[in-house]
């Protein structure tokens, strides 16, 4: 054991700060030109901002699938959550992105990954009534039955949010 003490963080300056944040904005705004040449430069992939947003979440949860299929191609984690503890997946399937949710699914995201409060994908698009969404994530093996830290399953939740249409898809799937 020593008595070094921890070194503290360097101090980013303007310029760097500046970068970062044409960073983010590129995948916020989808701009795949500009992360793909930053991507070959030796961009990190799961390059996160201050509240621990990836690239890929920024890209997933502003529904540019092109920009998520070239952070995959480049090595992004499909399962890296932010701070909060949601997964790029979730967050495409809250916005109700087809073309993004089958991205990360293609590129190895976990259908029935766990996100804030152990709710899964197929939770999140249930409670905001992605109709679309729920069908291709049950096609994809969603567990319809999975429960949240609550105890509650995705057909439980989107009928206590009011989302009659997925509560009711939900439903029919569970019979079938």
């Amino acid at each position: 054991m020593t008595d070094e003490m921890p070194k503290p963080a360097p101090e980013l300056d303007e310029e760097t700060i500046a970068f970062a944040q044409r960073v983010f904005q590129h995948a916020r705004a989808g701009q795949v030109q500009e992360l793909g040449d930053l991507l070959r430069m030796g961009l990190p992939p799961n390059l996160r901002n201050e509240k621990g947003d990836s690239l890929l979440m920024l890209a997933s949860y502003h529904g540019h699938a092109e920009a998520v299929r070239l952070l995959l191609e480049h090595g992004a984690d499909p399962e890296l959550a932010n701070d909060r503890g949601q997964t790029p997946l979730a967050g495409a399937a809250f916005k109700g992105d087809m073309a993004s949710v089958e991205s990360l699914l293609d590129g190895g995201a976990d259908v029935n990954g766990r996100g804030d409060g152990g709710k899964t994908p197929l939770m999140v698009a249930a409670m905001f009534n992605r109709v679309e969404i729920v069908e291709m994530l049950l096609s994809r093996g969603a567990d319809p039955q999975a429960r949240d830290a609550g105890g509650l399953t995705a057909e439980a939740l989107a009928s206590a949010m009011g989302a009659y249409d997925t509560a009711e898809l939900l439903a029919r799937s569970a019979q079938s």
